[in-house]
């Protein structure tokens, strides 16, 4: 027993960190509600069908990454990799249509299988958000201020660029689809593997490629800005003067690229260069045509994802919870009495530090162990005029307290 460890590219989430965790998922869920985004959560595995069909056949999530078995009915399921696709299936499963604008935020585990590193876990987590049904570029605004609300509210904004480009609509797309296939034919065999095989499904992917040599070519390769029609350039301009409204300052990266035919206009992603390779913390943008992809109405959309492992790397500790009120009992009497005091002040919201045996100093070791602010001292001769010894671990000061006002006394403090 003692050899057993986690599965590789899995971690235990140790009380600290998953502090921290639940730190940065419910300030997100807090910063979402004043955006009118409320949390959905949906099936931690689904359908493999779901991921294959909205995350394309080449990418590298399909092939390579998902976690897919069959299970005893014999159905291919999979666990999921990212959470729009479980969100846009959820919104035609519940007929969310009638609903629209449907505003939803979202948080838990995610899986691929990848090579672990810093900030890269084949078992992560992700905080999201989604917004279905609202066409125009007020959305594309509303959620980029909504991810950096949440990156400033957790302290991180001062370290943050945000990346933005535009895909344009499907008539542009489709323009500068058939010109880029077009130069990438022409560098056939100077591009990777990979990249070939994407050639004729996904070429807008070799954009992003990693490979060297690919990047080389992706230099010299056509700009999508060349190619966006009058709509397109309008929706852009609409979005980046927008930005400018509530303050938000950004940088074009012309080969931002999502590669998949239903993504449209915004992409984006804000950055980092504090946490190395991994300089991505948040990436988004617009998926017009993904509802209709996965078979149902044709529906807009728009919506971001963030790693949390990625953001708790960079806000490094969780800030300081409460600190707790350690009870100090001297006799069985007093211990009696302090389970009921104990339960008494934690119903009135005060968490209680109570230990389960030991003198009075080793109980006010463990009191500093656990940081407690206050220590509630009881022995016999309080118990019998019915009050007790508070102390301030800071200053030392006590002062006697009537047992049926300890709450209000705390409370104040």
């Amino acid at each position: 027993m003692a050899s057993l460890q986690p599965v590789r590219g899995t971690h235990d989430l140790l009380p600290e960190q998953n502090r921290l965790q639940d730190y940065i998922a419910n300030t997100a869920r807090e910063i979402g509600e004043l955006y009118g985004y409320h949390r959905m959560t949906t099936p931690i595995f689904e359908f493999t069908d779901v991921f294959a069909r909205t995350l394309g056949d080449t990418s590298d999530v399909v092939t390579k990454e998902m976690y897919t078995f069959e299970d005893r009915g014999g159905e291919q399921i999979t666990l999921r990799p990212e959470g729009t696709a479980g969100i846009a299936r959820a919104y035609i499963s519940n007929g969310m249509q009638q609903m629209s604008p449907v505003k939803v935020s979202y948080y838990g585990p995610m899986f691929r299988y990848e090579r672990p590193q810093k900030g890269r876990q084949r078992q992560f987590h992700q905080i999201g958000a989604e917004l279905l049904g609202v066409e125009q570029v007020a959305g594309d605004i509303e959620m980029i201020g909504y991810g950096a609300h949440i990156l400033k509210a957790l302290g991180l904004w001062d370290d943050i660029t945000l990346e933005l480009n535009t895909l344009g609509d499907p008539e542009s797309r489709a323009a500068y689809r058939d010109v880029l296939v077009d130069y990438f034919k022409g560098h056939f065999d100077k591009l990777s593997e990979d990249s070939r095989a994407r050639l004729e499904k996904n070429p807008l992917r070799i954009l992003d490629s990693k490979d060297e040599g690919d990047r080389e070519l992706v230099a010299n390769a056509p700009l999508f800005s060349d190619y966006l029609n009058e709509h397109s350039q309008e929706f852009f301009k609409g979005l980046t003067n927008g930005l400018g409204d509530i303050g938000i300052n950004y940088q074009l990266n012309p080969r931002l690229v999502r590669g998949l035919d239903y993504y449209c206009h915004t992409c984006f992603e804000f950055t980092t260069n504090t946490l190395g390779a991994q300089g991505t913390v948040m990436a988004g943008g617009r998926y017009d045509g993904l509802i209709s992809t996965m078979g149902g109405p044709q529906t807009a959309g728009v919506g971001w994802a963030a790693g949390v492992e990625r953001l708790a790397l960079m806000v490094g500790e969780a800030p300081a919870g409460a600190r707790p009120v350690a009870l100090i009992p001297m006799g069985e009497a007093a211990e009696a009495k302090c389970r009921t005091l104990a339960q008494t002040l934690r119903e009135a919201g005060i968490a209680v530090e109570l230990g389960y045996s030991g003198n009075m100093k080793k109980r006010m070791k463990r009191a500093d162990k656990a940081n407690a602010g206050q220590a509630v001292i009881l022995g016999d001769d309080e118990l019998a005029k019915g009050v007790a010894q508070l102390r301030d671990l800071d200053s030392g000061e006590q002062q006697e307290v009537a047992l049926d006002q300890l709450a209000d006394v705390i409370g104040k403090k």
